[in-house]
């Protein structure tokens, strides 16, 4: 399962042009699920991201979590995050779990999170626009293989 993490201001999703879900100050995450991946990846990246220490205490250090500076988290699936781009121009999605499967364990994500910080979330398989204000910018790509 693969995350990329990114501190903002706010973030929001769109779908067939009504605003679906927003967050403010907090983290908006794209989530890839792997063919492969299982429930024990989502607790790691969860467990993982909602203890993350990329936001700026008092000193102007980043040294709090999401959940110390009471934050939420937005989670968008995004399979184009598995691209397979080794060969040719035009990315191959392979490595990606089929989409019930994917879209299982992107809702046990989401679930699971939920238990440390306020969760919206976008909807599996629809076409969405995202808008955020990232912060800093701040930006981490998470695998949940290098937390096994």
């Amino acid at each position: 399962m693969i995350a990329v993490i990114q501190r903002v201001k706010n973030a929001s999703v769109t779908i067939d042009e009504a605003l679906h879900s927003k967050i403010d100050n907090g983290l908006l995450i794209l989530l890839g699920v792997k063919e492969g991946d299982s429930e024990r990846d989502a607790e790691l990246l969860s467990n993982k991201i909602s203890k993350l220490r990329i936001f700026s205490d008092e000193n102007d250090k980043m040294n709090l979590s999401v959940i110390d500076v009471s934050g939420s988290v937005l989670v968008v699936s995004n399979f184009t995050l598995l691209a397979n781009y080794k060969k040719g121009n035009r990315p191959d999605y392979m490595n990606g779990a089929k989409p019930d499967e994917a879209n299982r364990l992107y809702e046990y994500f989401c679930s699971h999170i939920s238990q440390f910080v306020p969760t919206e979330k976008g909807i599996f398989g629809a076409d969405m626009k995202i808008e955020l204000l990232n912060d800093g910018p701040v930006t981490i790509v998470m695998d949940s293989e290098v937390l096994k």
